[in-house]
């Protein structure tokens, strides 16, 4: 590796640290809050959210759908704020509008599907891809970390993609689809591997190459543009960051917030790993592909792929791995102590998907795993 590109991953970010910031992004669902059915309700929601949140608040692809972004920053408590005052004062919107917000991967009541929100680039997406819209909605975790420029962001994706089945399987949270278990605990993973440019991030062999790869997918009519690359990490089109964007969105702020810490600290630790000169992992793309499946799969309950050898494990011993190597960056941010305490909390009550289940399990009612989610979904202000 060049010494420019060692020397500008350890460059210190605008603010005088070299602290990584950190940004969360979280889409949601809107149901009827009697039966559970996504309904078309996004313009009714935006009319009842406080003017002063209204730049924080946007639409999303499917009417059913909104969204919203915490400002980044360097504190993790900070995150944790905007998102507890996002969702509280989104949720209390939904309920003026006579719906409710759902923090979920994918609608688990069978229903219409939603219409297209009216915008010109959707329209060109329906117009070319035709019948790959996914259902009634769905919705991701997508997390954002300051990385000092483009080349060094590349590095960083290539250093990151063997852990990103861990984080898969962490924030699965959609195990009904259509009125009944899918099967899988991420179904809203598999719905949305129907558009052709999801996927893994390849290795990459320069900033250029990654540029390369988005006019030549461009061309071939894959991508309509770059913000139509979904791959699971990506640099992000418009902001000086690097974007895991693999997970459901989690039901709880404390899930959120535990997936932020990891995943901030995940790209720190490939930072400190191109200045020091170390390569990258070659994860064979296929083994890759698979593991993911696996995690959209089990889910942490289950088992995942150890891209070390290609055997099952545990999916709880392929997260606490990935704690264990990133623990010197959780110290540095001043995480390690919220993160611990954090995923005490998803050991006792599993995770998003396992939650669903449980609830189904005791009472047979879709509307009571939708009430229970719901509930989850609020944040908690004070």
């Amino acid at each position: 590796m060049s010494g420019s590109v060692a020397e500008r991953a350890r460059r210190a970010t605008p603010d005088g640290t070299d602290l990584l910031t950190v940004g969360v992004e979280e889409e949601f669902l809107l149901v009827d809050p009697h039966t559970g059915a996504a309904v078309p309700a996004v313009e009714l929601v935006l009319e009842q959210v406080p003017a002063e949140l209204r730049g924080q608040v946007e639409r999303e692809f499917q009417t059913s759908q909104i969204e919203i972004g915490s400002p980044p920053g360097l504190e993790l408590s900070s995150v944790r704020h905007s998102l507890n005052l996002l969702r509280t004062e989104l949720a209390d919107a939904a309920e003026r509008a006579g719906v409710r917000l759902l923090a979920i991967g994918t609608g688990p009541v069978d229903g219409p599907v939603p219409p297209v929100v009216d915008k010109p680039r959707f329209d060109r997406m329906i117009e070319r891809f035709r019948l790959l819209v996914p259902g009634p909605g769905n919705n991701g975790l997508h997390v954002h970390v300051g990385i000092p420029d483009p080349e060094a962001g590349v590095r960083v994706l290539n250093h990151v993609r063997p852990w990103l089945p861990v984080l898969h399987a962490a924030t699965a949270n959609s195990p009904f689809a259509k009125g009944a278990d899918s099967g899988y605990a991420s179904w809203r993973s598999i719905e949305w591997e129907r558009w052709p440019s999801v996927a893994p991030t390849p290795y990459l062999d320069s900033h250029e190459h990654y540029g390369r790869l988005i006019r030549q997918l461009t061309a071939s009519g894959v991508l309509l543009d770059e913000g139509m690359l979904y791959w699971y990490a990506r640099l992000s089109a418009r902001y000086p960051t690097v974007e895991i964007r693999i997970g459901d969105v989690c039901p709880s702020v404390d899930d959120a917030v535990l997936i932020a810490a990891l995943v901030r600290a995940l790209v720190a630790t490939a930072l400190a790993d191109v200045a020091e000169g170390r390569p990258a992992v070659r994860t064979d793309h296929h083994l890759l592909v698979a593991a993911h499946w696996r995690a959209a799969h089990d889910g942490l309950e289950g088992e995942g792929v150890d891209l070390t050898d290609g055997e099952l494990r545990p999916a709880w011993e392929l997260l606490d791995r990935l704690v264990e190597r990133v623990r010197p960056e959780l110290a540095r941010h001043g995480d390690l102590d919220r993160v611990t305490d954090l995923l005490g909390g998803l050991r006792r009550h599993g995770s998003g998907a396992a939650r669903q289940r449980a609830v189904f399990a005791r009472t047979g009612r879709l509307t009571d795993v939708v009430a229970d989610v719901a509930r989850q979904t609020r944040g908690r202000v004070g």
